[in-house]
């Protein structure tokens, strides 16, 4: 029976395996392997030992419940798959985990699972950036009521919105691409980071085993390796869960009733309400925006695991036995729900035209003040005009047309058509078009 909801609910099985005991255990096995390989590359162990353990360190011949079982007797996991290894290797065992502690082994293995991972994860986005700029591309010439402080403003275009999505996860890729030279790395330090159980092939040791793993290498550690590395890559997935947040927050607020512009597509059988039959809820929105939280909440953790005492201690390892792999199995579930969430999208295109034109042509004020300077009127002057009309338009119910074309000030500078051409939404969207078209350009 599952306990936590990564497990049969919020998760891609092909991602959740990586961080599955059985996954972790093989790359632990593989680490051994390496450091094995390595002693006898500089002659510390005979190359027919280290054979005999790289054949072993599989899962084939090492099970996490034997693993389980010595841990339950010696309560010291590292040390336990050490003794199931070293069983299974005869003679050879005496050679496994020569000079090494315990985080050598995890943290280079961590390495390994991370970088598993992150090829799911550079997919994900990438995928994502393509929806989002499908979109951008479908809509840039769509025409909608632009909002600030929730109020209406001027027009914009969903092309442009999607643009503006597109570019956030386009940083997204550059950051995950960036960090990856420092979160892929491995160490062989010892104890406290001198290397002294390796004697003077440290360094050796350390280069190359991880040029056999094919990771990085730390320039120095301690006990571990150190957590701002950590800290920077879970912070880097809850940038990712905000962007993701910030899209299915719009989503949710433009399906509102009120609003009613875009919804989640809705599925023939779906049920809304388990007590009103006709709701329409944006589910897969809200997940994402709850699940963000939890993503958001471990990057927090893993910024306390940066101040571990003197050399180390343990108190980055339990927290980082459930932050790491929720925060990653999360971030792959929530972009692949709002790769989804994007493809399916439905318009309600008289809503649009309907909130664009709620106002009776207030929104476009702005627009007339500019036509206003353009013509020769003060900035000022045509703001402060155009100011006591919006609002004699808002308060008294009248046309603002009407308002517009009975103003003698504005008469002197506009004629009837030149009002009617700076009241039309589609003729003050600026550069939106090319702006989306210049994102195509450039990361499509």
């Amino acid at each position: 029976m599952s306990v936590h909801p990564i497990e049969d609910r919020y998760g891609r099985p092909v991602v959740r395996r990586i961080f599955e005991e059985e996954f972790k255990l093989q790359k632990v096995l593989d680490v051994e392997a390496a450091l094995a390989r390595a002693h006898a590359a500089v002659g510390n162990i005979p190359k027919k030992a280290a054979d005999v353990i790289s054949e072993k360190a599989n899962t084939r011949y090492i099970k996490v419940a034997r693993v389980k079982d010595i841990e339950s007797e010696i309560h010291h996991d590292v040390m336990a798959v050490v003794k199931a290894l070293s069983e299974q290797c005869g003679d050879a065992g005496k050679y496994v985990h020569l000079g090494a502690t315990s985080n050598d082994i995890t943290d280079t293995a961590l390495a390994l699972q991370f970088r598993e991972y992150i090829r799911f994860l550079e997919e994900d986005l990438t995928h994502m950036k393509k929806v989002l700029l499908k979109q951008a591309a479908e809509h840039k010439h769509m025409v909608c009521i632009g909002r600030t402080h929730a109020q209406h403003s001027i027009p914009t275009t969903y092309g442009l919105k999607y643009a503006i999505y597109a570019c956030e996860i386009q940083r997204h890729i550059d950051r995950i691409r960036e960090c990856k030279e420092r979160i892929l790395v491995g160490q062989m330090t010892g104890a406290v980071g001198t290397q002294a159980a390796f004697r003077e092939k440290g360094i050796k040791i350390q280069e190359l085993v991880m040029k056999d793993l094919k990771i990085g290498s730390v320039l120095v550690s301690n006990q571990v390796i150190q957590r701002d590395r950590h800290a920077e890559f879970l912070l880097d997935l809850a940038l990712i869960a905000e962007t993701l947040n910030k899209i299915a927050t719009e989503i949710r607020n433009l399906q509102r009733t009120e609003i009613g512009e875009v919804s989640e597509g809705f599925k023939e059988k779906q049920v809304g309400s388990s007590t009103m039959p006709h709701k329409r809820n944006p589910i897969y929105a809200e997940r994402v925006c709850g699940l963000s939280r939890v993503i958001k909440a471990n990057a927090i953790v893993s910024l306390d695991n940066i101040s571990l005492w003197h050399e180390r201690d343990l108190t980055n390892s339990s927290p980082e036995r459930i932050i790491i792999p929720e925060a990653c199995i999360l971030t792959d579930y929530i972009l692949n729900v709002s790769i989804d969430l994007i493809n399916n999208l439905v318009y309600d295109y008289k809503a649009i035209e309907r909130n664009l034109n709620m106002s009776g042509g207030l929104v476009m004020a702005e627009s007339l003040m500019i036509t206003l300077v353009e013509k020769g009127m003060g900035r000022q002057e045509a703001h402060e005009l155009l100011r006591t009309i919006a609002m004699e338009s808002h308060d008294k119910e009248k046309p603002f047309r009407d308002l517009l074309l009975k103003n003698k000030e504005i008469g002197k500078y506009l004629k009837e058509k030149e009002i009617d051409a700076a009241l039309l939404p589609k003729n003050y969207i600026g550069t939106a078009v090319e702006q989306v078209e210049k994102v195509l350009k450039e990361i499509g």
